[in-house]
């Protein structure tokens, strides 16, 4: 499937010849724009480019009526002369979500303190981008359209499953422009359906309390879909975890199916079987799967047969993780090449001293069923973790609780679909590291 832009019809302003600055530009509004005024010392911050204007960085705002949720605002330094534009946000701790600097304002003013037209041209350059990627492609239909931050959308997520775009939405200006976010997706060639998925719990700090977390198109297929990924098909649920396939791990789950040849894998935390299938699909002799989740299990089965996979090669249980690796290892049972993927086990930074000790004994478990010279593919999806610079030192520690020793032969994160911002490191969250286990 082709997926291309339309260009959309928006609203623009009319702007004089020399308006040729967002001083000049705001002046074109008949409301005015309010100012958000930074501190002595914080511009430099975000003439680099970071999106996030925090509450602690604002010296004042200037406008009357203040601004409200939703609202362009321009951004300034300490002398009151704009750096950018972006959406207010009178709750949040992230007051401002830097859209365009004052730069690329003067060289395409046309997108300046323009919603509407910003969305068009930025998802039209997403577009390019993954076009440039090679995606979507003949064996591959299921990616990451618009990746937050690193689109320079932040806080709008849209993942691509065939003719079905799922939007994640976990900021309150993606839910205030909600129909023109749809309306330009609905103008992409190839998608028939939206499902929109907004993030609940994060929208709540964003001063947002939604009642009903789903709205999905009437049109829209059941909540099964399948999509092909690598060659490999699958059947997902858009009522699943995330926006319904961890299509972050596509790499790595490729990466799996070139060294499988022969092995004997284990998949750990395996959900619908993604790294599973990939290592049957290269050729392994036998695979299991072990996840706590029975849809997610029953997908996974659903999966062998789509796959046309013999089920005596590959198989499917349904076991708590660590309870499951210590029944194993009691057995003495070892793997060639063991999986380990678990959920997000510190979800925020405050939590990651107790998660690091589950990472530990998780990852120590999987060691001590990881025959010698092995390969232990180990992940976390714990923004918290990654950002830490932590989880090589909790390997280490595992290690030596197995009484193992551990080389690291890969270390990789999400897939080239999902683009990172320098300046917001935080937008970094996967770790996938290639063990070699002794």
């Amino acid at each position: 499937m082709a997926l291309t832009g339309r260009l959309m019809k928006s609203p623009c302003i009319t702007l004089s010849s020399s308006a040729t600055t967002l001083h000049d530009i705001a002046s074109n509004f008949h409301k005015g724009v309010a100012k958000v005024v930074l501190k002595k010392g914080k511009t430099q911050l975000f003439r680099e480019g970071s999106p996030m204007v925090y509450s602690g960085a604002i010296d004042r705002i200037i406008g009357r009526p203040p601004p409200k949720t939703g609202d362009v605002v321009l951004v300034a330094d300490g002398m009151e002369k704009p750096i950018g534009w972006g959406l207010y946000n009178s709750v949040s701790m992230f007051c401002v979500r830097l859209m365009q600097l004052e730069e690329e304002a003067a060289g395409d003013p046309s997108c300046a303190l323009n919603v509407e037209k910003l969305l068009e041209t930025r998802i039209h350059a997403a577009v390019q981008l993954r076009k440039s990627l090679g995606l979507p492609s003949a064996n591959t239909n299921a990616y990451r359209l618009v990746n937050s931050e690193g689109d320079r959308l932040s806080g709008l997520i849209i993942d691509i499953f065939g003719d079905i775009a799922v939007i994640a939405s976990s900021a309150a200006w993606v839910e205030k422009y909600k129909s023109q976010i749809k309306s330009c997706i609905h103008r992409l060639d190839g998608i028939r359906y939206i499902s929109w998925r907004p993030s609940i719990e994060i929208l709540k700090e964003e001063g947002l309390d939604l009642s009903d977390p789903k709205d999905i198109d009437p049109s829209t297929p059941l909540e099964r879909t399948k999509v092909m990924e690598n060659g490999v098909t699958y059947s997902i649920s858009l009522e699943g975890q995330k926006t319904g396939f961890y299509i972050d791990q596509r790499e790595n789950r490729q990466f799996i199916s070139k060294i499988s040849d022969g092995q004997r894998v284990l998949d750990v935390c395996c959900y619908t079987g993604g790294f599973a299938l990939n290592a049957a699909h290269g050729g392994a002799m036998n695979v299991t799967g072990v996840d706590t989740s029975l849809p997610a299990l029953e997908l996974a089965n659903r999966n062998i047969i789509l796959n046309n996979l013999d089920p005596e090669r590959v198989s499917f249980l349904r076991r708590d993780a660590s309870d499951f690796m210590k029944d194993a290892a009691s057995r003495n049972e070892s793997w060639d090449i063991v999986i380990l993927d678990p959920p997000k086990l510190a979800p925020r930074r405050k939590v990651l001293k107790s998660a690091s000790g589950m990472y530990r004994n998780l990852n120590s478990l999987a060691m001590r069923l990881t025959k010698k010279g092995g390969l232990l593919m180990t992940c976390s999806c714990s923004g918290a973790m990654t950002q830490s610079g932590m989880l090589l030192r909790i390997l280490q520690d595992a290690a030596s609780t197995a009484g193992r020793k551990v080389t690291v032969l890969r270390q990789a994160g999400a897939a080239c679909d999902h683009p990172i911002d320098p300046s917001y490191p935080e937008g970094a969250y996967l770790s996938n590291i290639l063990l070699r286990v002794l």
